[in-house]
């Protein structure tokens, strides 16, 4: 299925202050597959996630989204095809309700009433949210906004889910919850996270990022048991392949 392909190629973005943040990264991620993006801090995994759907435009290279090429004009279709969940929560709730949050997605595609309140509550209910419905967010605890953040994305039906450390500040068993609800998702995933450990779990295929490039992209198991490439990249194996 074209449409849940990623493709980038000689990708390079400068931020204004001459910043280098990506150096000519390239990669293809096929329908359905589940991907982590690790590396230490400021290797430029986040600068990545922002140009799957162009919070941020390459300087050099292109970024291909199921068969449509990443432009100005292309933004908005692009951001329908993929949902990016970003790191901090409060960065996507800003609505006086977690209904009004999840909503205002599908409102703007100009769905019916009727339409947006089945893709609402199919959304709650996928992460265990519908109590919360008629809350405020800012009155919500740290893994609950990670769940109505995730349901505000999911919301928008996109053929490719993006997150960016998406256990941040999460307690163990809101972890758990949320790695068991990434593995029933279908989207192709890309996931970038610290904790590789959940990475393991829910990803089949990880890209090591270091300074702004691609410095190993593989098989989950064997990148995350290589403790030497881990090590040069300012990484530890994940805890559970500790002794």
């Amino acid at each position: 299925m074209s449409h849940h392909i990623v493709e980038f190629k000689n990708v390079s973005f400068c931020y204004p202050d001459g910043t280098q943040a990506l150096k000519d990264i390239s990669f293809r991620i096929t329908h359905g597959e589940s991907v982590g993006i690790i590396g230490a801090n400021g290797a430029g995994k986040s600068t990545l996630l922002m140009h799957l759907n162009g919070y941020l435009m390459p300087t050099s290279g292109t970024v291909n989204i199921g068969d449509v090429y990443l432009t100005k004009k292309t933004q908005q279709e692009i951001r329908r095809k993929v949902g990016i969940v970003f790191q901090n929560s409060d960065d996507q709730l800003f609505m006086p309700t977690v209904y009004e949050d999840v909503a205002f997605g599908p409102l703007n595609l100009g769905l019916d009433e009727a339409a947006v309140r089945e893709r609402v509550d199919f959304a709650l209910n996928l992460v265990n949210g519908l109590e919360l419905k008629n809350k405020p967010p800012h009155h919500l605890s740290c893994g609950q906004k990670s769940a109505v953040a995730i349901a505000s994305v999911i919301a928008m039906e996109p053929d490719i889910l993006a997150m960016d450390e998406p256990a941040a500040n999460l307690d163990p068993r809101s972890r758990r919850l949320l790695i068991n609800l990434l593995k029933t998702f279908e989207h192709s995933k890309i996931i970038a996270s610290h904790d590789l450990d959940l990475i393991m779990d829910v990803c089949r295929r990880c890209i090591v990022v270091r300074d702004g490039a691609v410095a190993a992209d593989g098989p989950v198991m064997e990148i995350l048991t290589d403790k030497t490439l881990l090590e040069e990249n300012h990484l530890e194996l994940p805890l559970s392949l500790q002794r």
